[in-house]
C-alpha cells in the first residue's frame, strides 16, 4: 500500500508570499471600482443641483398673488428655457396653499409627509416622475393671503448629464488602473524574485559544499529574518562536528587500545597449537583468558566512554542519593576486592536528607563511581585498604565522594594528564587502559562536578591517592 496520498504537498514561500500580497490587491480593485463609482455620482451630481437649485430660484419670481389669489405667471422665454435641455427631461409643479395644481405635471409626486415647511429654503431629493429617475429640488413659499399657508413649487430633472458625467470620471480614473494593475503585478512579482534571491544563493553555497565541510555558513551578508535559521544551522553543525570528532576518536582509541590485547590472543592461540605437553596447552589457554579478560575490559571502558561523551545529556536526569548509589557500586565492588586481597570499607550516612538530594542520571554516577572504586583497587595491590567516602555538608548542601588506597599515587605534575584518556603515570607496573579516570572526569563534567586530588598518606613510603569528586546541589529558584 503507497502511502504517498496522505504526504503533504511542499509548499512554495515564494507563491505563497506572492499569493499573501497578490489576493489583497486583486480583492480591494473591485471595491475600489464600487467606490469609485459612489464618488462619481456624487461629483457629477453637485454642479447639477446647484443648476436645479437656480432654475426652482428663478421660477419662484413668477409665482404671484394677485386679488388673494396665487398665479404662476411664466413667460414664453422662461418655458423655452425649461424645455431647452436636449439630454434630460425637465418637469415642474406649483401646488397653492389649498394644494390645488395651479402650472405644471398634475402627477408630481409631493414631498414626504413627515417634512417640516420652512418658507423659502430649497430642499433636493430624489424620485420618480412618468418612470422616470429624477433629481427634484423644491421650496414651500409664503404667497398665501392667510398666514401659515405656503405655496409648493417644485422642478425636477432625469439624471441623463449625470449619469454621463459620472461614466466619464470612472473612465478617467479607472482606465488607468487597467494599465497600472498588471505593472503593479508584475513589479511584486520582480521584488519578490529579488528578496528570495539571498535564501537561492544560501541554497547554491550549501549544495555546493563538501560532504565533508562542516565549517560554520557565513552571516555576513545573511539577511537579518534567515540569522535565526543560519545561526541553528551552524550551532547544529558544529555538534555535528564535536560528535563526528567524538565518534572518530572513539574509533581510533578502540582500535589503537585493541590491537595489542588481540595480538597477544593470537600469539597465544598460535603457540598452544604448537604446544604438545598439557602444562604447557593450559598456560597459554590461561593466558588467553587474562589476555580476553583485559580485552573485554578495555571494550567496556571505551564503551563508557563514549556514552559519556556523546549521550550524558541526553539521558533522562532523577533526583539520586549519593549514599545510597554509593553503598550500592561498594556492595557489588566487595567481590573484586576480596579476589585481589584489598580491604574495601565505607564511611558516611545511609542516606541524604530529602532536602540535599543532587540531579543526575543515575546509570552514568554509577559508571562513575565504580571505576573511581575499580581504579584505586587495581593499584592498591594486595593487602590494601580502599576507603570510600560521602561526606554532606548541612548548612551547603555539598556533597564530597571520596575514594582513598594507600597504592603508589600519582605524582602531582601528573596529575591533570592522567583525566585524558589513555594516559598512564610513569612508573606504573600495573596493567590497564588508562580509561577509568578520563571516563570519572567526563561524567563528573556533565553533572558539573569537580574533581580533585591528593597524596591520602603524604608521609608514608607509598603516599596513596585521595580522590574527591565535589557535587554542588542545584538551588530552586529565588534563592
Amino acid at each position: 500500500m503507497s502511502f504517498g496520498l496522505f504526504q503533504r504537498e511542499q509548499r512554495s514561500l515564494f507563491g505563497e508570499i506572492l499569493d499573501w500580497m497578490l489576493t489583497p490587491l486583486l480583492l480591494l480593485w473591485p471595491l475600489s471600482l464600487a467606490l469609485t463609482w459612489f464618488v462619481a455620482q456624487g461629483i457629477a451630481s453637485k454642479p447639477f443641483d446647484r443648476a436645479l437649485e437656480f432654475n426652482l430660484q428663478a421660477l419662484t419670481q413668477f409665482v404671484v398673488v394677485n386679488s388673494g389669489r396665487v398665479h404662476f405667471d411664466l413667460t414664453p422665454q422662461a418655458r423655452d428655457l425649461l424645455r431647452a435641455d436636449d439630454s434630460d427631461i425637465v418637469y415642474y409643479q406649483v401646488l397653492d396653499p389649498r394644494g390645488d395644481v395651479i402650472s405644471g405635471e398634475g402627477d408630481f409626486p409631493l414631498p414626504a409627509d413627515n417634512e417640516s415647511p420652512v418658507p423659502g429654503r430649497v430642499m433636493l431629493r430624489d424620485d420618480v416622475v412618468r418612470g422616470d429617475d429624477v433629481r427634484v429640488a423644491y421650496a414651500w413659499l409664503a404667497r398665501g393671503t392667510e398666514p401659515g399657508r405656503l405655496v409648493l413649487m417644485q422642478v425636477a430633472e432625469t439624471k441623463g448629464k449625470r449619469s454621463t458625467l459620472a461614466t466619464e470620471i470612472i473612465k478617467g480614473v479607472m482606465v488607468p488602473q487597467f494599465v497600472i494593475l498588471p505593472l503593479a503585478v508584475l513589479l511584486v512579482w520582480m521584488a519578490l524574485v529579488r528578496g528570495i534571491r539571498p535564501l537561492n544563493d544560501l541554497e547554491q553555497k550549501i549544495r555546493a559544499r563538501k560532504p565533508d565541510d562542516l565549517s560554520p555558513i557565513e552571516e555576513a551578508f545573511i539577511p537579518q529574518e534567515v540569522a535565526p535559521l543560519v545561526s541553528s544551522i551552524n550551532d547544529l553543525l558544529a555538534r555535528l562536528k564535536a560528535s563526528l570528532t567524538t565518534q572518530r576518536r572513539f574509533l581510533a582509541d578502540a582500535a589503537h587500545q585493541l590491537k595489542t590485547p588481540l595480538a597477544g590472543l593470537r600469539m597465544q592461540a598460535e603457540l598452544a597449537q604448537r604446544e604438545t605437553d598439557p602444562k604447557e596447552i593450559r598456560g597459554s589457554l590461561q593466558q588467553i583468558a587474562r589476555s580476553s579478560t583485559r580485552a573485554t575490559h578495555t571494550v567496556n571502558q571505551l564503551l563508557a566512554l563514549a556514552r559519556a561523551e556523546t549521550t550524558g545529556r541526553a539521558l533522562p536526569s532523577a533526583r539520586i542519593d549519593l549514599a545510597r548509589l554509593v553503598t550500592e557500586v561498594v556492595q557489588d565492588s566487595v567481590p573484586r576486592a576480596l579476589e585481589h586481597g584489598i580491604d574495601l570499607g565505607y564511611e558516611g550516612p545511609d542516606a541524604i536528607p530529602e532536602s540535599a538530594l543532587i540531579d543526575g542520571n543515575p546509570t552514568l554516577l554509577q559508571e562513575m563511581t565504580r571505576n573511581v572504586v575499580d581504579n584505586a583497587i587495581h593499584y592498591s595491590g594486595a593487602g590494601g585498604v580502599v576507603t570510600v567516602r560521602v561526606l554532606l555538608d548541612r548548612f551547603s548542601g555539598v556533597q564530597v565522594l571520596q575514594v582513598e588506597d594507600d597504592g603508589p599515587g600519582i605524582p602531582e605534575n601528573e596529575r591533570a594528564f592522567v583525566l585524558q584518556p589513555f594516559y598512564r603515570a610513569l612508573g606504573t607496573n600495573v596493567d590497564g587502559s588508562g580509561l577509568g579516570l578520563a571516563i570519572v572526569h567526563e561524567i563528573a563534567q556533565q553533572h558539573n562536578a569537580v574533581i580533585a586530588m591528593e597524596d591520602a598518606h603524604p608521609d608514608a613510603a607509598r603516599r596513596g591517592l585521595r580522590v574527591s569528586i565535589r557535587f554542588v546541589p542545584r538551588r530552586p529558584a529565588g534563592e
